[in-house]
């Protein structure tokens, strides 16, 4: 079921629940641009072995209220906080894909992982986000002609074929965020970083990246797994930037395994 989460004074989240009478919760923080609808192959599998999956959209992106202001990492995981809090959530698994992981990441640091169990990290923007270069490149392309940006996010997105309709299902995603919330958490990569947070983590934490990745090399995959205690990293050697897809059987069954 979908319903709305206010997180602060004029500002509600979407959030997707799928299987609420689940016995164990899983938590999807999507990536940058898209939205929860990014884990349908997840949503569509894990509930019928018995978990509850929750998609949020963050603020400004899929189907939230999307207001000026607020594309910040301590603000994103306030935001976090109070969808946890007025879902009631307790002894979850977080699961953050991309900018997602470093949300994800923020919030361990800024509320000591308060009724999160496990951690798990997809493809994580961290210890850092975009480079100067890369996030010119976007803004300006964001500015002038947004929908060819997005079109050449898709494109680097993933390593293994991905057909037409798909492209243009993820295309789609992307087309639903607003302009100016696209631009500031472009900003937001290239002006922060989680790489104080990390080993601030003390949750037992599963390091999912895919060895193909254009977007988020493979190498800062390797260096978080240096820096957060009680970590373990699994690579996904058929993948580039959405692993949750391209290894759609494999990563389920990493993400269940190590739920338990």
């Amino acid at each position: 079921m979908g319903y709305y989460v206010q997180v602060e004074n004029g500002v509600k989240l979407f959030i997707e629940d799928v299987n609420p009478k689940g016995t164990k919760t899983i938590l999807f923080i999507h990536g940058w641009p898209l939205s929860h609808t990014q884990f349908e192959y997840q949503f569509n599998v894990l509930p019928g072995l018995g978990y509850r999956c929750i998609g949020m959209d963050w603020r400004g992106f899929g189907q939230s209220d999307k207001p000026m202001d607020g594309y910040t990492f301590d603000r994103l995981a306030d935001d976090l906080r109070a969808v946890i809090q007025s879902l009631k959530l307790e002894g979850i698994t977080l699961a953050g894909h991309s900018t997602g992981g470093a949300i994800a990441i923020r919030y361990m640091a800024r509320y000591h992982g308060q009724d999160v169990a496990k951690l798990v990290l997809i493809d994580a923007a961290a210890p850092t986000g975009f480079t100067n270069e890369t996030a010119a490149k976007f803004l300006h392309e964001n500015a002038n002609d947004r929908a060819n940006m997005l079109q050449s996010v898709t494109d680097t997105f993933f390593f293994q074929y991905i057909t037409e309709r798909f492209s243009d299902w993820f295309f789609q995603m992307g087309l639903e965020a607003a302009s100016w919330s696209t631009a500031a958490v472009i900003r937001l990569l290239r002006d922060e970083n989680v790489a104080s947070d990390l080993g601030r983590i003390d949750a037992p934490t599963l390091i999912v990246h895919g060895i193909h990745d254009k977007v988020i090399p493979y190498q800062q995959a390797v260096e978080m797994n240096k820096r957060i205690p009680n970590s373990q990293l699994i690579p996904l050697h058929y993948s580039g930037h959405g692993g949750f897809w391209e290894e759609r059987d494999r990563f389920n069954y990493v993400l269940t395994q190590f739920m338990g």
